[in-house]
């Protein structure tokens, strides 16, 4: 549970042989990805080439009732995006899919990620005469691909070219009149996946388990690079861009920011989570009575390292189901009472016993000293707090909400530091080196935000809200 910490986003797409209902389709496929982004989503159906939307800032159960679901015409094709804003403010303008008309016809674009190089896409756009109406680097995407489109043969063809152009972190739903297109950038940072339900319908997500929440079965993840197209002829794979790039899946995927019921390129997210607590109980281990989990995120953690430990693990907090990730905090002054809304210790659990408390990460150390701080006022004897990711030390371009080292405070800190900070009798990180081994070392991975080490050129301009101070209050 971070308050300091914000997700991606998270898109979904359906293509159907016929014409049926799948503004419910999508609708379930968001509220299965509803962790990624709590901001803002937005639906947009294609019946034969007419695209009818609805989008605007909200919970998915909050913006889209029974009546807005029933006003969807049906449609063969259909793509859907919950978001959490990193580059752009929280404004409905921001609020996706980006739907753009041109000459040759219509497009949505539904966006995942975040370009490392939008600073220097979008003032070559803007001094060519571009006019922008969204603070997002999607916005981007979409002109680019429209510029594109105008002088190719084909939406596939424009969406190749533009993956030559981008640079950074894109999974990408892309609908046209008569198409699906789903995209995944050459280094592969964040998911992309698809299925297919029974009557024979495609879906494209985030994740598998928003694939699973509709019915329809896992067939695989797109390959880093590779350009899904779904249409009457079915499905057309184009690898062209793929090997172009070194994999760097986000680990932080695995960590935090995925369901734990998602598998993500072969490599179930509960697993992984459950190996970062083993790793924890051997690297740090502890004398205590119980392991308890910070919820969501650090249960599946405690699990293990109460396995590899033998320490029992228990229900330590009760939270509230019905406040989401980015419930809005009342301010800094006052960061204490929402943490209470959010959860509450069962003092039978804790009082007068030494605790090992499991948390996915610290980035500012606000949240972590509430948290402790709930288990002290319950009786807790000891709070030995174990962390199952290394310390937060860079800021992230690729679609995590860090922005900046002055508010980490790993970069103020060493951790006996933080530690005192929190209130905890003692602290351990995830090991560095050990990140391999969450995800069996199958592949290479970005870890630059505790590395520091940037599969791409660092961007010129690193202000995530640059575009956002175009805006005044008035006009958000």
């Amino acid at each position: 549970m971070k308050n300091d910490l914000h997700e991606e986003c998270g898109v979904f797409g359906i293509y159907s042989d016929k014409v049926c209902d799948l503004a419910n389709m999508v609708y379930y496929g968001l509220y299965a990805l509803q962790h990624r982004g709590q901001e803002s989503c937005g639906i947009v159906v294609n019946d034969d080439g007419v695209f009818s939307s609805y989008k605007d800032l909200g919970l998915v159960n909050e913006v889209f009732n029974k009546d807005i679901l029933r006003k969807f015409p049906q449609g063969q094709i259909a793509v859907g995006h919950a978001r959490y804003g990193t580059t752009g403010g929280t404004n409905r303008a921001n609020c996706q899919p980006i739907e753009v008309n041109h000459q040759k016809g219509k497009m949505a674009l539904a966006h995942n990620g975040n370009l490392s190089n939008a600073y220097e896409l979008r003032l070559d756009l803007e001094l060519k005469g571009a006019i922008f109406h969204t603070t997002s680097d999607t916005e981007t995407i979409a002109y680019i691909i429209t510029q594109e489109r105008l002088k190719t043969p084909s939406i596939e063809k424009a969406l190749s070219n533009t993956m030559d152009i981008l640079d950074g972190a894109y999974s990408l739903v892309l609908m046209s009149a008569t198409k699906l297109l789903a995209a995944r950038d050459p280094r592969g940072f964040r998911p992309l996946c698809y299925g297919q339900t029974k009557d024979g319908s495609y879906g494209v997500a985030s994740e598998s388990c928003a694939l699973n929440s509709v019915g329809a079965k896992f067939i695989r993840d797109l390959e880093p690079g590779e350009i899904l197209v779904f249409d009457e002829n079915g499905v057309t794979s184009d690898k062209s861009h793929c090997g172009k790039k070194d994999k760097h899946v986000c680990i932080f995927e695995y960590i935090y920011f995925a369901r734990p019921d998602s598998i993500i390129d072969g490599i179930s997210v509960h697993e992984a989570r459950k190996k970062a607590g083993k790793i924890l109980a051997k690297t740090h281990p502890v004398d205590a009575d119980v392991v308890i989990g910070v919820p969501d995120s650090g249960l599946d953690a405690a699990l293990g390292y109460s396995q590899e430990s033998g320490i029992p693990y228990g229900i330590g907090f009760i939270k509230n189901k019905y406040i989401g990730r980015t419930f809005i905090s009342p301010g800094q002054d006052a960061r204490l009472d929402a943490v209470k809304i959010k959860l509450n210790p069962i003092a039978d659990a804790v009082k007068g016993k030494k605790i090992v408390l499991i948390d996915d990460s610290i980035v500012r150390g606000t949240t972590s000293g509430q948290i402790v701080n709930l288990l002290r006022e319950a009786g807790a004897k000891e709070v030995h707090m174990r962390i199952s990711s290394p310390p937060f030390t860079n800021p992230c371009y690729y679609g995590t909400d860090i922005d900046s080292k002055e508010n980490l405070i790993a970069c103020k800190y060493d951790v006996d530091g933080i530690a005192k900070y929190i209130g905890a009798d003692s602290l351990g990180y995830l090991p560095e080196e050990e990140l391999k081994n969450l995800i069996n070392g199958s592949c290479a991975y970005c870890g630059a935000c505790f590395t520091g080490k940037y599969p791409t050129d660092i961007p010129v301009e690193t202000c995530k809200d640059r575009f956002e101070k175009k805006l005044s209050e008035k006009e958000k």
